[in-house]
């Protein structure tokens, strides 16, 4: 038999002075045999939807949405509605099929032939479509914001083309959207490219309003129960997080339970500013940096860590 022929089992054979290769491989497949226990449905193991798609599908709904900055170079004015019908489309039929799989993969029915997914699938590409140009508003005025909000940007081009919180913000936008229609598994995703390419992690079930702007970004996290209002700034390494993980009486984690702060309108927080919990920052205040924060703000307050340390030690108290 050549070597081109060997089969794998040989070949794993062959290998065993080396590095044990088959014993490896035994324990390995054990391990995925019972993983995840609660996703087997009758027909085997159930199909995941594949990551390399879902970022396909964000790359080409970002060129449909801005194709003067991540389109086809050579796409003309005279050729636009085509290039971006013939992009959207592609990316639609992707996203449907990857949609599909992520229902049902939670499907009850255990199955990847399930008929009710395969028709939500359709139902809810079909409503993210219609979403689409609320989306591009929206990511227009976020561009716009960090234009006006940052003295070293040179143009709202160069904010959309460059700009990591933008990317951000622009995959977060979409995710947001599938998250609200119940899709399983895909926004995450969708949140988790995004964090890898820029290290801004949001959650996709975050409320995030219009003119929004993180500033260098680095080091974000907002959670999935924040609300953040309208013309908000946040600077690198802002967590937006929870204070305490509500359980049940087994000591099971609460999903989904409000645990994130809500940030008013025109609010800027300042780099390393920690806010934890079902908190408020009120309307045009002001969180300073490495600020760490865990009670409501009234509109309008200025809070830097000198007024907290008056807090903490005033008169004796804290430590």
């Amino acid at each position: 038999m050549s070597a081109k022929a060997a089969s794998p089992t040989r070949t794993i054979e062959g290998a065993q002075g080396l590095w044990s290769l088959a014993s490896v491989v035994d324990a390995i497949c054990d391990a995925n045999g019972d993983f995840p226990p609660n996703r087997r449905g009758q027909s085997g193991q159930r199909v995941l939807p594949s990551r390399d798609a879902v970022a396909r599908i964000m790359s080409g709904l970002r060129a449909a949405l801005f194709p003067w900055h991540f389109g086809a170079p050579d796409v003309s004015e005279q050729g636009l509605a085509y290039y971006v019908g013939r992009t959207l489309d592609a990316s639609l039929a992707t996203l449907r099929e990857q949609v599909r799989i992520g229902l049902s993969f939670e499907c009850e029915h255990g199955s990847n032939s399930c008929e009710r997914c395969t028709e939500r699938a359709l139902d809810v590409t079909q409503a993210l479509a219609a979403r689409l140009p609320v989306v591009r508003v929206l990511l227009g005025s976020d561009a716009r914001a960090a234009y006006d909000g940052d003295p070293a940007a040179t143009s709202v081009d160069e904010t959309m083309f460059s700009y990591v919180g933008m990317t951000a913000i622009s995959y977060h936008r979409i995710a947001h959207e599938l998250h609200t229609l119940g899709v399983p598994l895909i926004p995450r995703v969708i949140s988790e490219l995004a964090h890898e390419t820029t290290g801004i992690d949001i959650h996709p079930g975050a409320t995030i309003g219009p003119r929004f702007f993180i500033d260098h970004g680095t080091g974000v996290v907002i959670g999935e129960t924040c609300v953040i209002g309208e013309h908000v700034r946040l600077y690198q390494g802002v967590t937006l997080g929870a204070k305490t993980f509500p359980t049940d009486d087994r000591g099971n984690l609460l999903k989904g339970a409000p645990r994130h702060p809500i940030v008013e309108d025109d609010v800027v927080i300042y780099a390393g500013a920690t806010v934890l919990g079902r908190i408020t920052i009120g309307r045009g205040s002001t969180v300073g940096g490495n600020v760490w924060l865990t009670h409501s703000v009234g509109p309008g307050s200025h809070v830097t860590q000198a007024q907290l340390r008056h807090e903490l030690f005033d008169d004796g108290a804290g430590i």
